[in-house]
């Protein structure tokens, strides 16, 4: 038995979302973008925008109803906001794993 479950269950969490390099592709399939990386600024993106994330979320939400995320995922978006700060805020809204 781990002698942090704290842990496993975050860890479990976590494997309930797709990766981020996942998410990454996902955009770039619904934007038409050649290349979205994790790292990658999202507003410098070509190809990528606003109509294009929408999109990305409403699909993200019919594959993912138990995670409550909405348009507030990107009501700071800034010049420096990546994919995997997208999915830092995921991690964060996934339901937690009931205790035993």
């Amino acid at each position: 038995m781990p002698t942090r479950p704290y842990v496993a269950l975050r860890e479990e969490q976590i494997m309930a979302l797709p990766t981020v390099e996942v998410l990454s592709e996902q955009l770039a399939a619904v934007s038409g973008a050649t290349e979205v990386t994790p790292d990658a600024p999202i507003r410098h993106i070509p190809g990528v925008d606003s109509l294009d994330l929408m999109e990305w979320l409403y699909n993200f939400q019919n594959e993912h109803p138990d995670i409550p995320a909405d348009e507030s995922l990107f009501a700071d978006l800034d010049d420096s906001t990546t994919m995997r700060d997208v999915y830092a805020k995921l991690v964060d809204l996934a339901p937690q794993p009931a205790e035993a």
